[in-house]
């Protein structure tokens, strides 16, 4: 199962295109950014910059830091490609950009001359062990059309990002986000877009890390709303992650599980040693519990200093502040999953027995479920409880727990099946993405919802695309608010419409747990 959930978020993620050395062309946009002068080009009336560094690339002795301020340059910098990628944990070779100048953005602007344009930043990671701007899934063109300054960053993650190591500070995957955030803070109204009107959106990982930045006091007023599709639960304690970091050590011939034995190894040879140890985790189902299950060993660390606590505790509590938030989930999240490691149609009453043992809530969701769905099959309930856990629970409680710190949350759940494969993903995880970028052409696009997407694809992009631009300029999503007494969901689907949230057997299984980091067992 861990195997299998590791692989496909690596595939879903891995595709992407270089961006194009151009020539020199007339009247190209420049924009003069706290480092030096940038030079993009001009793409069907609005600018476009790759490749722009935040800071400095995090190599040599500056490997597993936090991220330092870029230096500065004299006279023009092209940005016109993409920045490399850092390395992939990958099942397959993706065939990755080469460098080391892993911590760049881009911007995609409708008027470097305007004043005041809202502004999204999008962190594309997935699984914590892959994150590419480039891929053509995130094109920002429908968006930017629509009047929004769009940034897209890369960030590091697997053990560049997130092994936890006693001589280095944890989380740098979010250290890099905040860095970019703070560059976005200084710069973006020289490329049209307000520093007040910022709002940071990421999908799986991607929202879990803006999850993330809810509870950090690094990030307090680097931006003002938040878009988080399908959060994940998956945080560690620093006791387990200190285990699985020297576990990983271990196997990679390493004598300690510190920076400074993993500086000098090769960082595609560590990627390549995380892919392989992520599909052994089950070995330690034992000592390592419920982590075993997700496929990614390496996850963010409730550490005390840079995540002083997980999302969901840091709002019910009071120690965070609410915002604006569009937040929401697929009905089928696991779907993806299942079908793209072959597992759909296989699993076993053990299988079962070994899901709600694991991912149901302790100590008495497994019997909760059984007595909830009392005709589920084996696969049925593997595949709920599966989504709950991962998925589900953790995305309906962080819009939940935003609406006990004071702030408004739209919630949302797609439901519209994607037509491909005989309708067999149903509404599956990572479907929400190219509709929402209205990219149903993008590689990811067209595995998910076909080469010739039907008119009722097209207007539900429409919709929700129409629902991103909507929450980023105005901050209302367009449907009614999820209230306590009333938790209203907009139900996306052929013919969307509000109703009671839809997973309602599930949420009073998970009512009274809490989204706990996962810990030795």
């Amino acid at each position: 199962m861990a195997r299998s959930l590791s692989n496909t978020i690596d595939i879903i993620h891995l595709t992407y295109k270089p961006g194009v050395m151009l020539g020199q062309l007339p009247e190209q946009p420049k924009v003069r950014t706290t480092e030096g002068v940038v030079q993009g080009r001009r793409h069907q009336g609005y600018a476009v910059f790759r490749g722009i560094p935040y800071a400095r690339p995090p190599v040599g002795a500056l490997r597993f830091a936090a991220p330092a301020p870029p230096h500065r340059w004299e006279g023009t910098r092209r940005a016109v490609e993409f920045g490399p990628v850092v390395p992939l944990s990958l099942p397959v070779n993706a065939g990755p950009l080469q460098g080391t100048d892993w911590l760049t953005l881009n911007v995609c602007t409708p008027d470097t001359g305007g004043a005041g344009l809202p502004v999204l930043v999008w962190i594309p990671v997935g699984g914590y062990i892959s994150a590419s701007s480039s891929d053509p899934m995130y094109d920002p063109a429908a968006l930017t059309e629509a009047g929004l300054v769009v940034v897209t960053i890369n960030c590091r993650v697997g053990v560049e990002g997130f092994a936890f190591l006693d001589d280095a500070p944890p989380n740098r995957g979010f250290l890099d986000q905040v860095a970019a955030l703070q560059w976005v803070r200084g710069n973006i109204a020289a490329f049209g877009g307000d520093p007040d009107q910022v709002t940071v959106a990421g999908q799986s990982a991607g929202a879990g890390s803006v999850a993330a930045l809810l509870a950090m006091k690094s990030a307090r007023g680097l931006f003002r709303r938040a878009i988080a599709h399908s959060v994940p639960g998956l945080h560690s304690t620093p006791a387990l992650a200190r285990q699985v970091t020297a576990a990983l050590a271990r196997r990679l011939g390493v004598a300690a599980p510190t920076a400074a034995a993993l500086r000098d190894i090769d960082p595609w040879q560590l990627a390549a040693g995380l892919t392989a140890f992520n599909a052994e985790l089950h070995a330690h189902r034992e000592s390592w519990g419920r982590l075993t299950e997700t496929g990614t060993a390496l996850c963010p660390v409730v550490d005390g200093e840079v995540l002083p606590e997980t999302p969901w505790s840091a709002l019910t509590s009071g120690r965070a502040s609410g915002i604006e938030l569009l937040v929401g989930h697929t009905r089928d999240e696991f779907r993806l999953f299942s079908v793209m490691s072959g597992r759909r149609g296989t699993f076993t009453e053990r299988d079962a027995r070994a899901a709600l043992e694991l991912l149901a809530p302790q100590p008495h969701g497994a019997e909760a479920y059984r007595a909830v769905f009392p005709q589920a099959s084996p696969e049925e309930l593997v595949e709920t409880v599966y989504s709950d856990a991962l998925f589900r629970m953790p995305s309906q409680k962080l819009a939940e727990a935003n609406v006990t710190a004071g702030g408004t949350s739209y919630l949302f759940e797609l439901c519209w099946a994607a037509p491909v494969l005989g309708g067999a993903l149903g509404a599956c995880h990572s479907l929400d993405v190219p509709l929402a970028f209205g990219t149903l052409d993008s590689p990811v696009g067209v595995q998910l919802v076909g080469i010739d997407p039907t008119p009722e694809a097209v207007a539900l992009s429409d919709e929700i695309k129409g629902a991103w631009i909507r929450f980023v300029t105005t901050g209302d999503a367009g449907w009614a608010a999820c209230r306590p007494d009333q938790r209203l969901t907009r139900v996306l689907d052929a013919e969307s419409e509000t109703l009671s949230y839809p997973e309602q057997a599930s949420r009073r299984i998970w009512e009274d747990h809490s989204i706990a980091p996962f810990d030795l067992s």
